[in-house]
């Protein structure tokens, strides 16, 4: 399995926007309801480059398999040294390393862009995302009870911190 990451491109948006929807439609890791358009996706993509956040793209065999990125935790400038991540991959590539490769390379970049702490906001549910955090030294600082409400049922959201050296 030889994976590539990337920075993405204008091209990628079609590919990027088709996994953020089925994150919509189908999990709890995006607390959206409504699927986003290439519009919101395409001006998500440009609000990034303007403001010099990456957007990273793994590809598997030509194909996009996931992404991820980070911005501004809070716009208030005594947060400017914080970012909130965010990574994707496609459901049928979920634990072969994809995850792990997207986000050693938003630390890395992070780092190389002078940010302190990386925030990740994770549904208490998913199990499965909070042991990823752990590995990548990731704390739990808290968890927000029923802040969020999706699939007829209030979700409680986890946040874990990563102090970046």
């Amino acid at each position: 399995m030889s994976v590539i990451l990337r920075p993405a491109v204008t091209s990628d948006l079609n590919k990027i926007l088709e996994i953020v929807n089925h994150s919509i439609l189908h999990t709890t890791a995006n607390y959206s309801y409504d699927v986003q358009t290439i519009e919101v996706q395409t001006k998500w993509f440009e609000d990034k480059k303007f403001k010099n956040l990456p957007i990273i793209v793994a590809e598997l065999d030509g194909e996009v398999v996931g992404f991820g990125s980070y911005g501004q935790f809070r716009e208030k400038i005594g947060y400017q040294y914080t970012i909130e991540h965010s990574v994707y991959v496609v459901d049928n590539i979920i634990g072969k390393g994809i995850g792990s490769k997207l986000l050693t390379e938003l630390i890395r970049l992070a780092k190389e862009q002078g940010y302190h702490v990386m925030i990740g906001a994770i549904d208490a549910d998913n199990a499965g995302s909070i042991a990823f955090h752990e590995k990548f030294g990731f704390a739990a600082t808290g968890t927000i009870r029923e802040v969020g409400y999706k699939f007829d049922h209030w979700l409680d959201l986890v946040f874990m911190q990563l102090i970046l050296k």
